[in-house]
């Protein structure tokens, strides 16, 4: 099950600028170990869920992970070979909005070496640059 709101207020909503730097959610609040945004980007609810299952893979039982960012823009497409015209399309889709300094996960209990690793692997899965930080070091 992909992740999307429960409810909404609008069912469509307009694009928006991609620019910008993240004053929240700039801190790691809950673990030791975080994964931080670089730059700006549309982050979908298939690519969190397959960041989410990779570091869940590698970090073998042990450790606590958490997700700080959620899904919850609409992105709407039309179908194919549809001409111009007859009004915005029908939600396909829901991103979380990432700006440059968010953290995106959190990982804690487990050692440095392991955290790391399993970020990289993470990593891959993301549609931008990160970076690895440890608590208390976010810059």
């Amino acid at each position: 099950m992909a992740l999307m709101p429960k409810r909404v207020k609008f069912r469509k909503c307009q694009r928006g600028r991609r620019l910008g730097t993240s004053f929240r959610g700039e801190k790691i609040a809950f673990g030791e170990f975080g994964l931080k945004a670089l730059e700006n980007a549309w982050f979908t609810d298939r690519q969190i869920e397959a960041a989410r299952v990779a570091l869940m893979r590698n970090l073998k039982g042990g450790g606590k992970v958490w997700i700080r960012i959620f899904p919850d823009k609409p992105i709407t497409k039309k179908p194919a070979e549809t001409r111009m015209g007859k009004g915005k399309g029908d939600p396909s889709h829901w991103v979380a909005v990432v700006k440059k300094g968010k953290i995106l996960f959190e990982m804690g209990g487990i050692p440095l070496e392991i955290a790391r690793e399993c970020m990289r692997i993470a990593a891959h899965k993301v549609p931008l640059r990160t970076k690895f930080v440890t608590r208390g070091v976010s810059h």
